[in-house]
């Protein structure tokens, strides 16, 4: 009768601690917690569980294309959250930030587009809005005169 919807994972599966430098990109499912550095892109399947918590000492220096995102540290690239974007009090975004649901705490720092974006597909290709889609002309785009 009623259809279960996955929820964000509230465990850490990994943790990335304040000594670590990650050289590359880094994928993962469940809970991420970053403290250290990463200079490379960070990507999570696009399942409506995957979160990532990057801590204020974290820094990223790639994409982020994870479905739940919470940032109070400092990111160099794109960030892509399927399901929800949380910019902490000391977050640094350089880049645009594409958002299904978006919070954003005062002090927290944009220096890009926020870009509302209804969903993405499993190789994170941007949905279209609902009734967006072109059509074409019937007469093969040509007007007869």
């Amino acid at each position: 009768m009623f259809k279960h919807k996955k929820r964000r994972t509230k465990r850490i599966d990994t943790m990335i601690g304040s000594n670590t430098l990650i050289t590359g990109s880094l994928n993962f499912e469940g809970g991420l917690h970053v403290d250290g550095t990463i200079k490379g892109n960070i990507m999570a399947p696009n399942d409506e569980t995957s979160y990532l918590c990057l801590s204020e000492t974290g820094i990223v220096e790639g994409e982020v294309r994870v479905p739940y995102v919470s940032i109070n540290g400092s990111v160099e690239g794109d960030v892509y959250g399927s399901q929800s974007v949380q910019l902490c009090a000391r977050a640094h975004v350089k880049g645009n930030v594409h958002y299904n649901m978006f919070e954003m705490k005062a002090g927290a720092e944009v220096n890009g587009r926020l870009l509302h974006s209804v969903g993405y597909d499993d190789n994170w290709k941007v949905l279209p809005k609902a009734g967006s889609a072109k059509k074409e002309p019937e007469s093969g785009g040509q007007d007869e005169t």
